[in-house]
């Protein structure tokens, strides 16, 4: 067709008409047939003629009539005169049409090119009821056992007989256990299981599936492995001869998950091996993992939190060439027992931490009342200035988890702190309940303070005086500590310290210095200090915030916990099966934006807790 287009471009005369003349009667029928049905050689060649022609602009000629054979078809040289048909075409065209050949009616077919058509006819049974509206093995059972007892009270009635009442007898649920992995059988193996139903004990193609397995039907219907063991005597007939079922159906899935459920959620290899007692399932350890994985007991059991990636360091931690203790965070430890006279009380500490350079002040609290808390706030304030910032614990972690402390939660009253402390200059801000890793900075000194106490006092009895000393000795060796690593081979200096910035150094010696009367040594003076105070910050900015850079755990982003999501929050106080279950009513996201803490409605109140303290249950949730 391509060469006709090309001689229409060709010529200059105007063509109001094409005939196209062939004088083979094959593709005459197949350009007037549906090309469709011819196989694809054949169709895509006649779709390409029919894309530029129609089925009427074709002729048929008689072999000895058509000119194009004497170009190609020839014993001996044609005629090749100015008169020959080569040049003036055959003389019929020189006529009327109704001259020209006699067209063949349109009824022939080349049979060897239509495409093959297979038609098979399938009977298949609809089932009683929908598989997939049932969860539950035994359930499912006794409902078929209700359908099938309902179809034979019907023919019992016509036939004037009693009927069956009651809960279904063995005999019925044996039946309906039939029924239903007939049905199983029927629909994933159609093709075996009619064959082997008609014939009887046919063998299978070695295309199937079975093949290998040499599969039997019962009389019950139901397709079977034909073992090797039926002549032991001892083995039941399940075992020499069990019962096949497809993997991938809801009826196998529901009985895996019977028997995962009859062993109650654990020894699996035990329900694996009571499986293959009775049915044979290709692959059964990945089914039965998969069943497991889709059980919503297990989901929960095997639910833990996640915690999102961890958190950016905030702004109180790297505020530089700040006054220490400008942001501070606070908490108790205790209780310590001193003596006074013949009796025996109770002391706790209020250990008072910089976010910035980690020095440490240490308070003693007569008492967990929160006048005793405001005294010692007030004692550090009067010591070390004003904070911006307090951060701490709310409940049960500012009092402690001593049962003295837990006692006394009710007696410390934070509105009664909040409102002596926080002013235009201070803020107070408290932590989620059960959240120690948002308070790590004072929480891991509180450890330290506590291995020094027991390194020093021993067995030793206490008063409160030595109690008062003790604390000191331990405060100061704890800010001695380097936060950074100690150089070895550079003694450029030693390590940074929190001492440096309270005391110049890191166990607090200075040179002597004296005053004078004049104002330009007490200038010089103060740009002395000055400089070393820059200069040891600058040594906080390039030796220890490289320290605190990288990140500990947490490293990778989660699916960020959201409103109305099912948790349980983690409580490692209790056993995981007396964890509390709610719903997140709110969340309260970070800096970042990721959730950091969430409020939870349970069946005992409401509760705040921190993202890291609640399991996301993978539960379904109904519109």
């Amino acid at each position: 067709m391509l060469h006709a287009s090309t001689v229409k471009e060709s010529l200059s005369v105007n063509i109001t008409r094409r005939i196209f003349w062939s004088d083979s009667r094959d593709v005459i029928c197949w350009v007037n047939s549906d090309h469709r049905r011819f196989t694809p050689f054949v169709a895509h060649r006649v779709s390409e003629i029919l894309d530029s022609t129609e089925p009427a602009d074709w002729r048929w000629v008689p072999t000895k009539q058509n000119v194009a054979d004497d170009g190609t078809k020839w014993v001996k040289l044609p005629d090749m005169s100015a008169e020959a048909r080569w040049y003036t075409g055959p003389h019929f065209l020189m006529c009327t049409e109704k001259y020209w050949p006699q067209q063949p009616t349109v009824t022939r077919t080349t049979e060897t090119e239509l495409r093959p058509y297979l038609l098979m006819h399938v009977q298949k049974t609809e089932p009683l009821l929908c598989f997939s509206d049932f969860s539950s093995w035994r359930k499912m059972v006794n409902t078929i056992a209700y359908v099938l007892r309902f179809s034979n009270n019907i023919i019992k009635r016509m036939k004037r007989q009693a009927v069956t009442n009651g809960h279904p007898s063995m005999e019925e649920l044996t039946a309906s256990e039939s029924h239903l992995i007939r049905q199983a059988q029927e629909d994933a193996y159609p093709d075996e299981y009619t064959l082997l139903h008609q014939s009887g004990g046919a063998t299978l193609p070695k295309t199937s599936a079975l093949y290998k397995l040499t599969p039997w039907i019962d009389k019950h219907g139901i397709m079977r492995i034909r073992g090797r063991i039926s002549a032991c005597e001892f083995a039941t007939e399940d075992a020499k001869n069990p019962i096949i079922l497809p993997r991938n159906h809801h009826v196998t899935s529901l009985i895996v998950a019977h028997y995962h459920q009859k062993y109650h959620h654990q020894n699996h290899e035990t329900v694996i091996n009571e499986i293959r007692q009775r049915y044979s399932i290709s692959r059964l350890r990945s089914t039965y993992l998969r069943v497991r994985n889709s059980c919503q007991r297990c989901k929960n059991n095997r639910a833990i939190p996640q915690p999102p990636i961890m958190a950016d360091l905030p702004h109180t931690r790297l505020d530089a060439f700040a006054r220490p203790f400008t942001h501070v965070g606070v908490d108790y430890f205790g209780p310590i027992t001193v003596v006074i006279g013949r009796r025996s009380e109770k002391r706790w500490g209020m250990l008072v931490t910089c976010m910035t350079i980690r020095a440490i002040h240490i308070e003693i609290v007569h008492s967990l009342s929160t006048n005793s808390c405001i005294i010692a706030l007030r004692n550090f304030i009067s010591r070390r200035g004003t904070p911006r910032t307090i951060y701490s614990d709310r409940g049960t972690n500012l009092v402690g988890a001593c049962r003295e402390m837990q006692k006394a939660e009710a007696s410390v009253n934070i509105e009664e702190m909040m409102k002596a402390f926080v002013s235009s200059e201070t803020k107070w801000v408290f932590l989620p309940p059960l959240s120690p890793h948002m308070g790590g900075c004072w929480e891991r000194l509180i450890g330290t303070v506590k291995r020094n106490m027991t390194a020093i006092l021993s067995t030793q009895r206490l008063t409160d005086e030595v109690l008062r000393n003790v604390l000191a000795e331990i405060e100061n060796v704890v800010n001695s500590r380097p936060l950074t690593h100690v150089p070895i081979d550079d003694d450029s200096g030693p390590a940074l310290t929190p001492n440096h910035f309270l005391l110049g150094s890191s166990d607090g010696t200075k040179p002597l210095c004296t005053l004078e009367d004049s104002g330009a040594a007490l200038r010089q003076c103060w740009r002395a200090s000055q400089i070393l105070a820059n200069r040891f910050w600058k040594r906080w900015l390039s030796s220890y915030l490289p320290e605190i850079t990288r990140r500990t755990k947490w490293f990778i982003n989660t699916k960020a916990i959201g409103i109305d999501d099912v948790v349980i929050i983690a409580d490692p106080k209790n056993p995981r099966n007396c964890w509390p279950r709610g719903k997140v009513i709110g969340i309260c996201p970070g800096r970042d934006g990721q959730p950091r803490s969430a409020t939870v409605k349970t069946g005992n109140g409401v509760y705040e807790r921190p993202v890291a303290k609640l399991a996301v249950l993978d539960v379904r949730r109904d519109d």
